[in-house]
């Protein structure tokens, strides 16, 4: 079945992550479902156009947001130019497709000074859950990492002479990021508390709970948005937001924008360039400081 080998497809050649394959296995399984309810077809291989459309209009009217009816659109586009890639059709009824809009939404970074308060400020346990906790704030803040790269971080990948770590990113590309001394020093304190668990079962993982196995997506939600709701008032407190928070404060800084590109792994610098907006600000203080003709 085409539909099975696309998946395989995406899992072994292209490389992609469980949860973008699952993402796209449903997209396909939601419109191979509304084109047996609404048509009768067994199968999407030769829909035409007019019925994808017929599911947009769907989903639009359902209350789905563009966004995500764009990124249901891309998972289709894919597939049937798989089908065009291994000969099964010569067309795609993608092919006089186009998007439908959307707002870019901009996510608002954490201050400087909610970041100063936090660490600085704020006490943290002084176990072995608290040290876990704030070295995952410093350290997603410190490299601008993903949670899923913090998540399956190796004690292996982590190296003290130099002080970087070894992050595998989308589609398993690798990148190094330097650590800051006080990350440093914070990951080895970890580490020292880590060795006394009574039972350490996923020991390859540098992030353990305290049953010994690797920690998951919704305890490091719940750190960060825990703890941040401490300092500020903002309604989105995510890993994200600090991957955010720490392309800002750098750009704020004057670091290079392709130095931030690479420290964040992304394929192009359109990806980066979506964190510029706040450091414009910056930008215009110092210019208006700075340049003769502010002056009065």
């Amino acid at each position: 079945m085409n539909q099975s080998k696309f998946i395989e497809y995406l899992t072994t050649e292209k490389n992609y992550s469980k949860h973008t394959v699952t993402a796209y296995k449903k997209d396909l399984e939601d419109f191979r479902l509304f084109c047996d309810l609404e048509y009768d077809l067994k199968s999407i291989d030769s829909v035409s156009y007019s019925i994808i459309r017929s599911w947009i209009v769907l989903l639009v009217d359902s209350g789905m947001n563009n966004r995500s009816i764009n990124r249901k659109m891309s998972s289709l586009k894919a597939y049937f130019k798989f089908l065009m890639l291994i000969g099964s059709q010569q067309s795609t009824p993608f092919a006089k497709h186009k998007a439908l809009k959307i707002t870019q939404k901009i996510a608002m970074p954490f201050s400087a000074d909610e970041m100063h308060r936090l660490l600085s400020e704020i006490p943290f346990e002084d176990d072995y859950e608290g040290i876990r906790d704030k070295l995952i704030i410093e350290l997603l803040y410190a490299t601008g990492i993903r949670r899923d790269e913090l998540i399956n971080l190796k004690i292996k990948n982590v190296q003290f002479s130099p002080d970087t770590i070894k992050v595998l990113g989308k589609r398993n590309k690798e990148r190094i990021i330097p650590l800051i001394p006080k990350v440093s020093m914070l990951v080895k304190e970890y580490l020292t508390e880590r060795d006394q668990l009574e039972t350490i079962r996923d020991g390859s993982y540098l992030f353990l709970l305290k049953s010994g196995y690797k920690i998951y997506d919704s305890l490091v939600y719940r750190v960060i948005n825990h703890y941040f709701s401490i300092v500020t008032s903002k309604e989105k407190k995510s890993p994200h937001i600090l991957r955010h928070t720490f392309a800002t404060h750098l750009l704020n800084q004057g670091a290079d924008l392709n130095a931030v590109k690479e420290l964040l792994g992304h394929a192009s610098l359109s990806s980066t360039q979506v964190y510029t907006h706040n450091s414009i600000t910056a930008l215009k203080k110092v210019h208006s400081a700075a340049h003769p003709r502010s002056k009065k």
